[in-house]
């Protein structure tokens, strides 16, 4: 039987135990599953995965990359990239050419159609991140942003490309 509406929000809310709750690091990761979840609700209807935004994301920078880089990048097995790639070749939002420098490597890049699906996919999670972190002022999101950044670029060094610091 399925519950009504009515049921659904009179439903008690069980919170979360305190000592999580006083943990940065389990806030993080609450709100970051939360944020995908989310993301992948919304892309998926529109045929996309998320790993297809970070791919086209990360090609519409310019650079052609190999695939073994992109993978390094993204941190994705190369052979769930070469799925992914393949779904993005075949609607025509990337293209794959052999390496002139080495025959055995691929190089990637974005096509017009790609950039303009792009285009649509930052929309979507533009609105969401703004839905995401409506509570917070504009300052405070920028603040937010900075100490995301920061913690980032410290944990991680593919992310210290996008920090303006040395």
């Amino acid at each position: 039987m399925n519950p009504s509406a009515t049921e659904i929000h009179t439903r008690p809310v069980h919170r979360v135990a305190k000592e999580l709750v006083a943990s940065s690091g389990f806030l993080l990761a609450r709100l970051g599953m939360g944020f995908k979840s989310k993301a992948i609700a919304l892309l998926e209807p529109e045929g996309f995965e998320l790993w297809d935004y970070s791919v086209l994301a990360l090609l519409a920078e310019g650079a052609r990359e190999t695939q073994s880089t992109i993978a390094d990048a993204l941190t994705v097995d190369p052979s769930r990239l070469v799925a992914l790639l393949d779904s993005l070749e075949r609607r025509g939002l990337v293209a794959r050419q052999r390496d002139p420098q080495d025959r055995r490597r691929h190089v990637v890049s974005v096509t017009d159609a790609g950039k303009s699906e792009l285009g649509r996919l930052r929309e979507i999670i533009k609105q969401l991140e703004q839905e995401f972190l409506a509570p917070l002022e504009p300052a405070d999101r920028k603040t937010l942003h900075e100490l995301l950044l920061e913690l980032a670029c410290h944990n991680d060094p593919r992310c210290r490309f996008g920090a303006r610091k040395p």
